[in-house]
């Protein structure tokens, strides 16, 4: 009986070197792997799905995919497999689709919307004039389209990220103004711009369209690291055309210019750096993270962009379309294409997540001072209920500080202390309070590594950027924990950290998403599979209720844990349970009035340094293997479900269980499920027993 592969050995890929398909450019990818496979949770360790893999990939050039086949047996129908073909056509973004058995060939059209039956497949020059006609493009467009990506890093770029490149090259050199791409946060939007800015400079193409000269680009961004990062590393290929405008200095000369808003823009002093170049000068202008302000009609920066007018201008963002980035949408029009946080996580590509929700007892219920309680410095805290939205913003509480870096150091001492780790603070001196906390508590590793734990705020100029660079480094074991407010919500690329610490609120999705993004890399060969959120205010549980959040955890334990981090109780909880957690209250009460010599004190804000607080729960989500939340209460019952998905009844499992093959077939099964045997037993208090005996 002949199988799939000898139908594809000796029919298909015959039939597809007849059509053309191995001659000149033309190349053929057999049984190409497309994803990573997602990643699934169990327990402590980690496991991969299979990828999704097509069985051939047409390439008209070796960077321009354009069709996909995929193979049944000869004795089979081809139309079983057009429905995969179609499938993974539409992930791909590609135009054609076949199926065939090598007796049959299948055709499906989404130019035309047509299905039909074939006698050969097309030649790769017919495909590529069906495609030119459909998408109407010139030949310019064509040249473009066609330019080879730059490969000198030794990658190429991942499906998602080609859909991206050639989407916004089309759309560009279509002359389309205003072009966005939404792209979740690790999924490579530097690279992307890279490449796109690659094809268009090497095909010389350019707004004027004057063959003798390629374009000029500028990559715009807020943050000097945002520019300084991508111009030193992934632009290298340009070489001496790169040239980032700072210090007033102005450069004619070149064709990549890099920077920040700030470096060109008018303020009170200056008309503007960006008037010194004439409106058209740029052919194209990438706004990197452009949801952090540029398009607001009221923003200074978003003259430098109606300046430039006659330029294409690619706006770049990682978060979809919400209340407060509608300015971004508005000006840059709809993405030409999304790739998310949910894709990236089931196609294998993002780290999913573990979010351990903290709660101290005045989160959850308010602290009040005594009646005559004073600050450090003498004043009089007015007399009212502060709740997590005041703390380190009204009022300072050293001993929630303590308990929270106690907590967060024990977490660690339990999984990782290595483990990289930035902690989002309300403030620089809230940062600079808690890296005190941290490095204290953790002083046997601060001896033999004084960056152990680091401050990076805008405050600390180079040196925290030598902090970061260093954090980044996949080879450099310190800093291991990094405090920060502000500075590292976006633009960082630190591949493999493990903890996001949230201990301010973040009400803004679009800065959640930033946040949390900081954990999404993936580094298998450092073990970086998975993260873990820590959130001690309530700003991860609210924002995954969010319906527009599009990458919700779902596993929930909740753990009770003493002053000294000890804890009481361990017990794995659904999302219904969560409503018993004690609430945290989100709306700040009104502004206490400071005494009138108010001016002559440190500070507007109140420093306690007394009290003791607990933490009082500790529960934790995390996704399951299915990408939705688990509905059950314990892991026990939810193993017990997915036994009855897989088992018909007790005997049906008993006999399976008897069978050393059958038995080692249910527990990869159930390892793809996120369920780790162990961690049953253990919860179950019988860490020995043998998973069938396990009720």
């Amino acid at each position: 009986m002949p199988t799939e592969a000898d139908t594809c050995r000796t029919l298909i890929t015959p039939a597809l070197q007849a059509a053309g398909w191995e001659s000149g450019s033309h190349s053929i990818a057999e049984q190409r792997t497309f994803t990573d496979g997602r990643i699934i949770v169990h327990g402590n360790s980690a496991t991969r799905r299979q990828a999704k893999r097509a069985d051939y990939i047409l390439c008209y050039t070796r960077d321009f995919p354009i069709a996909v086949v995929e193979a049944k047996a000869e004795d089979k129908p081809a139309a079983d497999g057009l429905q995969q073909a179609r499938e993974y056509a539409e992930i791909l973004g590609l135009k054609f689709a076949y199926a065939s058995s090598g007796k049959e060939i299948i055709e499906f059209d989404y130019l035309t919307g047509m299905e039909r039956n074939l006698s050969a497949f097309p030649t790769p020059d017919e495909l590529w004039a069906r495609l030119r006609s459909g998408e109407k493009l010139t030949d310019g467009t064509a040249d473009s389209l066609l330019a080879a990506s730059n490969h000198s890093a030794g990658k190429e770029p991942r499906y998602y990220q080609r859909i991206a490149i050639d989407r916004a090259v089309q759309t560009i050199v279509q002359g389309k103004k205003r072009v966005l791409l939404t792209m979740a946060t690790g999924t490579g939007k530097t690279v992307v711009a890279f490449q796109i800015c690659w094809k268009l400079w090497s095909s010389k193409w350019n707004a004027k369209g004057d063959p003798a000269r390629k374009p000029r680009i500028l990559y715009l961004a807020d943050r000097n690291f945002l520019v300084d990062d991508p111009k030193d590393k992934t632009f290298a290929p340009f070489g001496d055309a790169r040239h980032k405008i700072e210090g007033g200095n102005i450069v004619f000369s070149r064709e990549l210019y890099f920077s920040t808003y700030q470096s060109i823009a008018g303020d009170a002093n200056r008309p503007g750096l960006y008037r010194e170049f004439a409106p058209d000068f740029f052919d194209l202008i990438i706004v990197d993270e452009c949801h952090r302000g540029s398009a607001k009609e009221d923003s200074n920066w978003r003259e430098i962009l109606e300046y430039f007018a006659p330029a294409s201008q690619l706006g770049m963002t990682a978060t979809p379309l919400r209340d407060e980035n509608r300015d971004t949408y508005q000006y840059f029009g709809n993405p030409i294409y999304q790739y998310s946080l949910k894709q990236g996580i089931d196609d294998g590509f993002l780290a999913p997540y573990r979010v351990y929700r903290v709660v101290t007892q005045w989160d959850a219920a308010g602290w009040r001072p005594d009646k005559d309680d004073l600050d450090r410095y003498g004043r009089k805290i007015p007399d009212e209920v502060y709740s997590t939205a005041d703390f380190e913003r009204r009022i300072a509480l050293r001993a929630r500080t303590r308990a929270v870096a106690r907590h967060l150091t024990d977490f660690l001492n339990k999984t990782n202390r290595f483990a990289k780790t930035i902690v989002f603070c309300v403030d620089q001196e809230h940062a600079s309070e808690m890296r005190a906390a941290l490095g204290n508590l953790n002083a046997d590793l601060v001896r033999q590594y004084p960056d152990y734990v680091c401050r990076v705020t805008a405050d600390e100029g180079d040196i925290g950027r030598g902090h970061m660079q260093r954090f980044q480094d996949v080879e450099t074991c310190a800093p291991v924990i990094l405090t920060t407010s502000q500075l590292l919500t976006t633009g960082l690329d630190a591949p493999t950290c493990r903890n996001v610490v949230l201990l301010r609120l973040v009400n803004s999705m679009v800065e959640f998403k930033q946040i949390i993004g900081r954990g999404t890399r993936v580094r298998d060969d450092y073990g970086k599979l998975w993260f873990n959120i820590l959130d001690y205010t309530g700003t991860a549980t609210r924002n995954f209720a969010d319906p527009a959040f599009d990458g919700d955890p779902a596993f929930a334990a909740q753990e009770e844990i003493d002053t000294y981090g000890t804890v009481r109780r361990s017990e794995t909880l659904t999302t219904e349970d969560q409503q018993d957690l004690p609430a945290i209250q989100e709306t700040p009460a009104p502004y206490g009035q400071l005494p009138a010599d108010a001016e002559l004190q440190p500070s507007k804000k109140y420093y306690f340094d007394g009290g003791q607080v607990e933490i009082v729960a500790e529960f934790v989500h995390e996704l399951d293997a299915d990408g939705k939340q688990l509905r059950v209460v314990k892991l026990t019952d939810y193993t017990a479900e997915k036994v009855r998905t897989l088992c018909a009844n007790q005997d049906d499992l008993r006999a399976r269980w008897a069978d050393a093959v059958q038995r080692a077939d249910i527990i990869r099964q159930f390892a793809e499920r996120g369920i780790d045997f162990t961690t049953v037993a253990a919860q179950m208090g019988r860490p020995d027993a043998d998973p069938f005996d396990l009720p």
